[in-house]
């Protein structure tokens, strides 16, 4: 049965349709000895498709892992020197991508996954996925500053942010803790939210994805998610169609 190519690639383990149309739109995706282009459908039963010029192999097993990203560990799958990665803390073979990024100084909860499909999904701005963030911030904030992230603010490169839930957990000799979720992801968004409003973020640790919540799990550690959590995530797909 004849598919797309950005679908066939994910389902093999490639990442998310969009990543996998990048591979395709840079001539790295070839069919039966040929170059590849947009819109392309081929049958993987029938069809010779290759990514750099190795054949791709059978879609793969599906895997749904939850990490807990330690401060330090890259949101990549490899790195450009010793540093590393959330790749890297997973001991299971196979292709295994991060669903969206924290940098590398904030920790928490990442979606490791060879299911395109649904990357593409959990990924995609449109979507609006909560996801929420235990922030550790300094000085304590004033009512006027948590309004300003509840409304919704123009950061310095003049993109604007969606209205964030914002409340405060409790004030200790370190900072205040406070409880932020947001429904859309811009690169360092926190940090340069609370840089927006005169705050500093000492920590920044997600604790949820969807209903999909990092509970007890320690730095560094990981396991595979519940087939009830599975179900959950992928009833996003079916909602949004």
């Amino acid at each position: 049965m004849e598919n797309r190519l950005q679908k066939i690639l994910a389902q093999a383990g490639y990442g998310s349709r969009r990543s996998c149309e990048v591979l395709i739109s840079e001539g790295r995706v070839s069919v039966n000895g040929s170059t590849a282009s947009l819109g392309d459908k081929a049958d993987p039963q029938q069809d010779q498709i290759s990514v750099d010029g190795i054949k791709i192999s059978s879609p793969e097993k599906l895997q749904y892992i939850m990490l807990h990203k330690p401060k330090g560990v890259l949101s990549t799958v490899s790195a450009p020197d010793n540093r590393p990665t959330v790749r890297s803390l997973i001991d299971l073979p196979g292709h295994l991508y991060p669903v969206g990024r924290l940098d590398l100084n904030s920790e928490g909860l990442i979606l490791m996954t060879n299911d395109g499909i649904l990357t593409h999904h959990l990924t995609h701005p449109s979507f609006e996925h909560e996801k929420e963030y235990r922030l550790l911030i300094h000085p304590q904030p004033k009512e006027q500053q948590l309004n300003t992230w509840r409304k919704g603010m123009t950061l310095e490169d003049g993109s604007r942010t969606q209205p964030a839930q914002a409340r405060i957990e409790g004030n200790y000799p370190g900072g205040t803790w406070m409880r932020v979720i947001l429904k859309e992801g811009k690169k360092r968004q926190l940090r340069r939210m609370a840089e927006s409003t005169g705050l500093k973020v000492k920590r920044l640790i997600r604790t949820r994805i969807g209903r999909l919540e990092l509970g007890d799990l320690l730095p560094g550690d990981w396991r595979e998610l519940t087939g009830e959590e599975i179900k959950q995530l992928k009833s996003l797909i079916i909602k949004r169609g």
